[in-house]
């Protein structure tokens, strides 16, 4: 459990915002009266709500006799070794593997959250031991915070980890829910959404989610309105997960085990493992481009430093070249898919699939100048139109040299009118996990575009790329290659 004081809003466990006590009360039936018709406002329902410290309020008073100790016992013991640091200079250290710093919460007299003789301090401690382990196996280089019960002060961490430059700072900590019910349980995990030039949002993502993977427990809140010091005065990428209740005696249980507390390591290593080494996702987009809805893609793509594949159909290169040559001058990667999507006319034999894309090819370069070499079929490279033709087709086309890509996931957005919500589960769904993903998408379909930017947010475990000729294609079996 984190001390915090500035962060005031919070969800309850049935999703109602609430907040903590902090400011005078006004007196008499205004105070109901206003109360009552802002929440009438701003929920149009009746809810009861509690004022609850799931995180109690910082305590200088601990933090003091803490610190008061901790130089008590400084001047008593000159010969105290120091805690732990890593041997070479920072720079020596970036040169040969990621810089980790895992923070294990609280320490000496303060003791965090404390439940039936469960102490948060040490099941910090406990946990952020593990995870050094787990990290240490993989490759990376791991600056522990403290390795005993040991006080140090929130100032001190950050400057230690600032000092040695590392790459990442993950602080673990416990939670409690102070209210009447004690089957409040879960993970959230935090980081400061007003920064966003250290990537903390995307190690904060990767940390909750393969946490919540690896122990299958409730997921909380990824709350981006951190204002702690360990998240905010930190100079890397920097996140502080509660991998859950004390106050909750099922989930206490778990947090005591070391069974347990393997799992969460498992999810927190991975996520940083994630973080540092992502997978690879090829976003390519179809049947454009559009009038309204490219545009609006490639905004968000823009914003977010992305680059994606698009391939053209030549009808609409010709009717919208403006939106065709923003394309490229933003350096998307430019496919042919068609001069017209007419499957009929398209597969009806070799000849008219060939003659069909050359005349895109012929649209695309005089429009955009790109001479693109990548292809992809409508439908895909098999489907119930081409199954005659599709391998005479792959085999005059290879030998023109042009390469041609299908797909292993998809937001599937042309198949139904789904919400973009909808769109996010499909991509998501379909993924499996894949190491490599290329996934199916199109820019002629308004809900693709409004759900873009969440998308991109949803997987922090992969890398966007743009493909290109040197990528080993994803390409569906061709007829008779089921039959051998």
């Amino acid at each position: 459990m984190y001390t915090r004081q500035k962060v005031r809003r919070r969800k309850s466990p049935k999703g109602v915002w609430i907040k903590k006590a902090g400011r005078k009360r006004r007196k008499g039936w205004e105070a109901v009266a206003g109360a009552a018709a802002l929440l009438a406002m701003v929920t149009g329902i009746y809810a009861f709500m509690e004022i609850v410290a799931q995180a109690s309020p910082e305590n200088p008073v601990i933090e003091a006799a803490a610190q008061a100790q901790k130089e008590t016992e400084e001047r008593e013991n000159t010969q105290k070794e120091p805690i732990s640091k890593p041997k070479q200079s920072p720079k020596e250290s970036r040169s040969v593997a990621p810089l980790v710093v895992v923070d294990a919460g609280h320490g000496g007299l303060d003791v965090g959250c404390m439940e039936m003789e469960v102490a948060e301090k040490d099941i910090n401690l406990q946990i952020a031991q593990r995870v050094k382990r787990r990290l240490e196996d993989a490759g990376f280089q791991v600056l522990m915070v403290r390795e005993d019960d040991e006080y140090l002060a929130k100032e001190e961490r950050v400057q230690m980890a600032n000092h040695y430059e590392a790459d990442a700072y993950v602080s673990i900590h416990q939670n409690t829910y102070e209210g009447s019910d004690k089957s409040v349980g879960g993970i959230e995990t935090w980081y400061d959404g007003t920064d966003t030039g250290r990537d903390s949002e995307r190690l904060a993502r990767l940390v909750h989610q393969e946490t919540i993977k690896s122990t299958g427990a409730t997921e909380r809140e990824l709350w981006d309105i951190a204002d702690f010091c360990v998240t905010g005065k930190t100079r890397m990428p920097a996140c502080l997960i509660e991998t859950g209740f004390l106050s909750n005696p099922q989930e206490r249980g778990l947090l005591a085990s070391p069974e347990y507390q393997e799992k969460i390591a498992e999810g927190i290593a991975e996520g940083i493992h994630l973080f540092f080494q992502p997978k690879a996702m090829y976003l390519t987009f179809d049947d454009g481009p559009s009038e309204r809805c490219t545009d609006m893609i490639l905004d968000v793509l823009k914003a977010n430093d992305v680059k994606a594949t698009f391939f053209l159909v030549g009808e609409y290169v010709e009717k919208y070249p403006e939106v065709a040559k923003r394309i490229a001058r933003e350096g998307h990667t430019i496919g042919v898919h068609c001069y017209r999507h007419d499957y009929g006319e398209l597969y009806e034999s070799t000849e008219s699939y060939l003659a069909d894309f050359q005349k895109a090819y012929d649209v695309i370069l005089e429009t955009t100048g790109v001479k693109a070499r990548l292809f992809r079929f409508p439908g895909g490279s098999v489907n119930a139109y081409n199954e005659e033709v599709c391998s005479d087709i792959v085999h005059e086309m290879t030998k023109k040299g042009f390469i041609y890509f299908d797909w292993n996931a998809s937001l599937d957005d042309v198949a139904k009118d789904y919400e973009p919500e909808q769109l996010i589960t499909n991509a998501r769904k379909t993924t499996l996990d894949r190491k490599k993903v290329v996934m199916l998408a199109h820019d002629r379909v308004l809900n693709t575009a409004l759900c873009l930017e969440e998308l991109l947010r949803q997987f922090p475990e992969y890398r966007m790329k743009p493909l290109n000729e040197h990528i080993k294609p994803v390409q569906f079996n061709l007829p008779e290659e089921k039959q051998k």
